[in-house]
């Protein structure tokens, strides 16, 4: 007996066909605002994360040499991947580009409450608009995925921010803007809420930043919660603050006409660790604190294609963590059933194979999502009624010898446990899902 891995879970047919049906929700939305599905290999050449975040990124990843020889890593995050994809085809491409994907990810990490080792995200990207727009379509995306799995304002919030007003108060704020590193004090911003206020305020002057001068920084940036408290930002910082809060301003005006505005809020004190976002970025959050860390989050992230080689590209991205978005939709209460659910069941008696194997694929062919399950192990009849009990069959059909002498089949409502006898001939339908209710 084997004991699986630390980080690394199994999921049963109930549990996943509610984790499919939140997938689901997540693509359709994305596909009806005109994503396109990709697919994505598992492995990377380890080097594309090294010249990204540095040989520090290696002791995080599933690294390992292949039998060529090659350094390969699991891949830990999709957005180098495609960046890589989008340089490659060049030009080819479509402007702008709106891809999504749902895949596993591997990353080396301390297993925590919705954080694991392998983990599953449905990844939203927009690539060659730098317009708000193309800000404001990924969160409506993001905001329609919650609600079609029955979220409302009340249950979450996106706390949206810009990471060029943060470097650019920084900087203006700074008695010497030169010798401030920009990127350290928006890390420390990210890491705001999760670490005590000395240590907070000793990121920030380890950044550069005097003490006093990062209580300042602070208190400017946590003071703003609405779009009416960006005038004191703006004034406070150079020219670089007022085009981003500008720019800001206009993100969260185009939220509101994609239908996404009101589950916006602005919040400064939200930043994003990654050094590779460049504008505005966001996070979700459960409105109502019990999920105390960030379901999922997302931004833009301008560079990162021309880093990889390609030319300047613009690019705008979320991506839905599918354990944390668990743990919201379970406080919710909306978590879909983690049961079975089966339409059919077409229970066989005595030599009648062919007549119940051709009534169950009638019943298929009146619809793509009907499920319909026979008998495949030759077990006796109250078996057969106990196996389509547990898979939840709503309706089952006997196909018995003495039924078929008799031209017909009986139907069995599996919650009541009512049944009643159809005509082999008007059983099933030309359409509609027959239940026992339409014969009695």
């Amino acid at each position: 007996m084997y004991d699986g891995l630390k980080g690394f879970r199994d999921f049963y047919p109930g549990e996943q066909s509610a984790r499919r049906e939140v997938t689901d929700a997540i693509e359709g939305a994305a596909s009806r605002h005109g994503f396109r599905e990709i697919a994505t290999p598992a492995l990377e050449r380890t080097e594309m994360y090294v010249d990204k975040s540095g040989e520090e990124i290696v002791e995080e990843l599933y690294a390992f040499d292949d039998k060529g020889g090659r350094g390969v890593s699991m891949t830990p995050e999709l957005t180098p991947t495609v960046a890589r994809m989008v340089v490659a085809k060049g030009q080819e491409l479509s402007k702008p580009i709106k891809w999504m994907s749902t895949r596993p990810f591997w990353r080396y990490e301390q297993v925590q409450q919705g954080r694991f080792r392998e983990f599953y995200q449905t990844n939203i990207d927009v690539f060659g608009s730098s317009a708000p727009e193309a800000d404001a379509e990924v969160l409506a995306v993001a905001a329609d995925a919650l609600t079609d799995l029955g979220l409302t304002g009340d249950d979450f919030e996106f706390r949206v921010s810009h990471r060029d007003i943060l470097g650019g108060l920084v900087r203006s704020l700074a008695a010497d803007p030169d010798a401030v590193d920009t990127a350290a004090a928006i890390r420390a911003v990210d890491k705001r809420a999760k670490v005590d206020d000395a240590e907070y305020v000793g990121l920030l002057s380890d950044a550069g930043l005097a003490r006093d001068t990062a209580r300042d920084f602070d208190d400017l940036i946590s003071d703003v919660e609405t779009v009416a408290d960006l005038d004191a930002v703006a004034e406070a910082g150079d020219e670089s603050v007022e085009a981003a809060v500008e720019n800001l301003r206009n993100v969260l005006a185009a939220a509101d006409d994609f239908g996404a505005g009101e589950f916006c809020e602005v919040s400064l004190t939200t930043a994003r660790g990654l050094d590779y976002y460049t504008g505005v970025v966001f996070e979700c959050f459960d409105s109502t604190g019990e999920v105390s860390r960030s379901v999922f989050g997302g931004g833009r992230y301008d560079d990162l294609i021309e880093s990889f080689g390609g030319q300047p590209t613009p690019a705008v991205g979320v991506a839905p963590g599918h354990a944390t978005l668990k743990l919201l939709c379970q406080r919710a209460g909306v978590w879909p059933d983690e049961e079975l659910s089966t339409d059919y069941y077409v229970l066989s008696v005595g030599d009648t194979r062919s007549e119940a194997a051709a009534l169950a694929s009638d019943l298929r062919a009146l619809g793509d999502d009907v499920v319909v399950e026979q008998d495949i192990s030759g077990r006796s009849f109250g078996a057969q009624l106990g196996y389509a009990d547990s898979i939840n069959a709503e309706t089952v059909v006997v196909v018995g010898e003495r039924d078929l002498e008799n031209g017909e089949y009986t139907v069995k409502d599996m919650e009541s446990g009512d049944e009643t006898t159809v005509p082999v001939e008007e059983f099933p339908p030309e359409d509609g899902l027959p239940t026992y209710e339409d014969y009695v």
